[in-house]
């Protein structure tokens, strides 16, 4: 088996992490401590909990858990724009570029924890 750098959720997760690096870099100076800071450890979670589950592969029950924790931070990613679009910070178009790039990144995540064996 490949890389974890090959699998399509991380190829995804990075290009979303990157993504809101490149926009927080616009926030307002108050949010650096919070908002930014927050938005970009959680999508920034994404991509490591991918590599270190990749790393567990041989261990299913590892493997899944660490795929969960990966779900779990691009759920919280999603929270964190939510209040960027309620704070007026990011357009709706690109909420909605960014959230469906989370909801596909999700859809990954889910099929590889349902099929773990795949990626033994």
């Amino acid at each position: 088996m490949g890389k974890f750098r090959e699998l399509i959720a991380y190829k995804k997760g990075f290009a979303l992490l990157m993504d809101i690096f490149m926009l927080t870099k616009e926030f307002p100076k108050s949010e650096q401590y919070s908002l930014v800071d927050q938005i970009r450890r959680s999508s920034r979670s994404v991509c490591s909990s991918i590599g270190e589950a990749y790393k567990k592969r041989r261990y299913p029950n590892h493997f899944i858990s660490k795929l969960s924790d990966a779900d779990m931070e691009n759920g919280e990613t999603q929270v964190w724009l939510d209040i960027a679009l309620a704070c007026n910070y990011i357009s709706e178009e690109k909420f909605n570029q960014l959230d469906s790039q989370c909801e596909e990144i999700s859809k990954l995540l889910n099929f590889m924890i349902n099929n773990p064996a795949k990626f033994a």
